[in-house]
């Protein structure tokens, strides 16, 4: 039957937020609605011209309204930019490894998963600036008693979603690189997917519940707290940090390695761009919860694609 939403589970990893797309709000932009197992789940048009860049991302929430921000600010500087939405991760994925599309906006579980897949190899084309040196942090009850991983034996410990790299794979890799067997040197742990919350944030469900001491400990990422603090939403005296991960990098459009190079610095060169002082540059950075757009990086990945490995997920 035909679908426009697929389930997600450990090995399917959605990273932009819990939102799977329904997409019916824009009925007179939609192509068509195909299988989710094996075709994209909306463009913005058809394609007409064979020198168009296409761009591939996930269904989520703010993709429509991004991408047709992106769209129009290429447009600008000489690009011609069409957009696709796809109902999953593993969707894009084999749609870029067909040559089907020029660019992808990967999560960082899909872009280790994409740079494997390509034969003819990837190039990180973009980040958002909060996609540099990303940190995983561990926190605690601020009077836990909780100082160092050791600590953590015969303790609680919160998760983010499955699908979650930062608060879900890495968050548990990372127990594990540190000698705490999750399932057997914890007194509980659970996810957010097996969790009944009124939260719509899996991070901010962490905070919460460690701060109330359901929880002894939980993974939160760097940006959350950040996040957090500066609305007023982290309670700061009941909660602190014991431990931080490395960075690494996160999310990061990429493009085709046999893409056109003098086309690939126009792109890139659009990406970096993007200003809060357009409006219509506003629109997507706030989309995307940065303050700008960096060139890419290929390094910074080596930690999520072992976690992945050991998971069985590439």
């Amino acid at each position: 039957m035909a679908s426009r939403l697929q389930g997600v589970g450990y090995r399917d990893a959605v990273l932009l937020g819990p939102e799977k797309l329904v997409i019916t709000q824009r009925p007179e932009r939609i192509d068509c609605c195909y299988n989710s197992s094996t075709l994209p789940v909306v463009s913005n048009r058809p394609s007409e011209r064979s020198d168009m860049v296409r761009l591939g991302g996930t269904a989520t929430a703010n993709h429509m309204e991004v991408f047709e921000g992106l769209e129009k600010l290429f447009r600008r500087r000489g690009i011609d930019l069409d957009w696709v939405l796809y109902s999953g991760y593993d969707n894009m994925v084999d749609a870029f490894v067909k040559g089907e599309i020029d660019l992808a906006w990967n999560g960082p579980l899909s872009y280790v998963k994409i740079k494997r897949l390509a034969a003819n190899g990837v190039r990180v084309i973009a980040m958002r600036d909060a996609d540099i040196n990303f940190t995983t942090h561990f926190i605690t009850h601020a009077d836990s008693g909780i100082d160092t991983m050791e600590d953590l034996k015969d303790r609680s410990f919160a998760f983010g979603w499955r699908s979650s790299v930062q608060a879900g794979l890495l968050a548990f890799s990372f127990l594990k690189d540190s000698g705490i067997n999750p399932s057997k040197d914890l007194s509980a742990n659970s996810f957010y997917d097996d969790r009944q919350s009124d939260t719509k944030s899996d991070e901010c469900d962490v905070v919460e519940r460690v701060a109330s001491g359901e929880f002894d400990a939980g993974a939160v990422s760097q940006r959350v707290m950040e996040t957090m603090a500066e609305d007023g939403t982290l309670p700061r005296d009941a909660v602190r940090i014991f431990w931080s991960s490395p960075g690494y990098s996160h999310c990061c459009f990429t493009s085709q390695n046999d893409l056109d190079p003098e086309l690939a610095a126009e792109i890139e060169s659009a990406f970096l761009s993007v200003t809060d002082e357009d409006p219509i540059g506003k629109g997507v950075l706030e989309g995307e919860a940065c303050r700008s757009f960096v060139p890419g990086t290929d390094i910074g990945w080596e930690m999520i694609e072992k976690a992945a490995e050991a998971e069985g997920l590439i």
